[in-house]
């Protein structure tokens, strides 16, 4: 990568949530005093929204990680579960084995742990991310656990995380006891463009930059102009800007870099693209299912190419000896990772938020670990970075990403299975 010739000690614009690189403009300092404020009263929930790529996980890992010892938390990610299955993954976060309780049992034991956690002077909290995927079910089953308490107080602390169409769902007619219940809402909007500015300057400054200019003044207008303030955003355009600048052997980053990189990525203008956003696919760990929402890029056609446009190269996603889903490469990169604002979906425990990339050139295609639980394989050896070469099999997980080389001249059969393969080392069930 491009760490020695930057003089950097690690990646500044990885999409992966690092507590140590959040970036507190006035927006995120406010919502996370409202996320601290949590601790002290327990008269409510509180929500936070934003759009995708706003910083809303990023935050609550800083949060979390300056929590105090006497809090016992709960972090709930995978949001589109049934209500039981919801009751089942709180418990598990608090250590139990709940698998075989049902519903009732579920909740009697929930309701002892938060008295016996109050009556030991611990503070129990519970953090929902994604939350805009819950079901009116579940958190109307959410809006209950909070109603447990002692003769004083509330025993359970609630924050709730998602993207603006959560509020519309809290306040649909079926929640309004929740609704009553909600003591603070505060929606993250974008970064100005002076924030963005500042929001590079401290990731550069992170990851070693001092206080050298690494990004020449001209680029900045034009990197608000393709990413609109989205943090996300932002990581992207400015590690593939890097990237160019690497690839000219230079140690800081123009304006035409900057060119390079939208044209690598294929973006359009960000107000244009507000206007026309893209929809990820989902691939689960036996069914495949539709989502909405995307990390603002434009999108990867699964399957035959959009447009007629050719593509370079094709990724078959498989599981269980079967392909599950087929992408299309064309020049530019998509991410792979168990949430919804990832170009390809794979909801699975053994996947991490952000897993892994694959970027596509004209010459070439790369696979690159984005600092993911599990990592990925190629021929039972974990790589941090592998070119991709035809018939290369990529071990995530429980799943396989093949490579298919569209650019070599002769007939392909019709690739129906996957090729046989176990894991080459057992996957952890509580990626980051």
């Amino acid at each position: 990568m491009y760490l020695d010739l930057f003089k950097l000690k690690e990646l500044p614009f990885r999409l992966s949530p690092d507590p140590q690189f959040l970036y507190l403009s006035k927006q995120h300092a406010r919502a996370k005093a409202y996320m601290e404020s949590t601790i002290w009263f327990t008269d409510g929930f509180v929500v936070i929204t934003g759009e995708i790529g706003a910083g809303k996980t990023t935050l609550i890992e800083s949060f979390l990680k300056e929590i105090q010892a006497d809090v016992v938390v709960a972090q709930i990610n995978q949001t589109q579960v049934s209500a039981v299955d919801f009751l089942q993954a709180v418990l598990v976060q608090f250590g139990f084995s709940p698998f075989k309780m049902k519903k009732a049992e579920l909740i009697a034991t929930l309701n002892t742990f938060l008295i016996e956690q109050y009556g030991a002077g611990r503070k129990v909290l519970l953090i929902v991310d994604e939350a805009q995927n819950l079901s009116l079910r579940v958190l109307e089953e959410i809006r209950l656990l909070s109603g447990v308490e002692t003769t004083k107080e509330k025993v359970l602390r609630i924050i709730l995380a998602g993207q603006p169409e959560l509020n519309d769902k809290l306040d649909a007619p079926e929640l309004t006891q929740l609704a009553q219940r909600i003591r603070l809402r505060f929606h993250l909007s974008t970064l100005s463009a002076a924030e963005m500015r500042a929001y590079i300057q401290h990731r550069l400054e992170v990851a070693g930059a001092g206080d050298r200019q690494i990004f020449a003044e001209d680029t900045f207008h034009e990197i608000f102009r393709y990413t609109g303030g989205v943090p996300r955003l932002v990581n992207t355009l400015c590690d593939t800007s890097m990237m160019a600048a690497f690839t000219a052997s230079r140690d800081y980053v123009t304006v035409g870099d900057v060119a390079s990189a939208i044209d690598e990525l294929q973006w359009v203008e960000f107000s244009a693209r507000a206007q026309n956003q893209p929809h990820p696919r989902l691939v689960s760990d036996g069914n495949t299912s539709s989502a909405t929402g995307i990390m603002g890029m434009p999108p990867v056609p699964a399957g035959p190419a959009e447009n007629g446009a050719h593509a370079i190269g094709r990724i078959l996603v498989a599981t269980d000896g079967r392909t599950v889903q087929e992408v299309a490469l064309k020049v530019g990169r998509i991410i792979v990772g168990r949430t919804a604002d990832n170009d390809v979906q794979i909801d699975s425990r053994f996947v991490s938020r952000h897993h892994c990339q694959v970027i596509t050139t004209p010459h070439a295609c790369v696979v690159e670990d984005l600092n993911s639980t599990n990592g990925i394989y190629v021929k039972s050896k974990r790589v941090r970075r592998h070119y991709l070469n035809d018939g290369d099999v990529v071990q995530i997980g429980k799943h396989e990403l093949i490579y298919i080389d569209e650019r070599l001249p002769r007939i392909r059969a019709p690739f129906v299975e996957t090729m046989p393969g176990m894991p080459p080392a057992e996957p952890v069930g509580e990626p980051n």
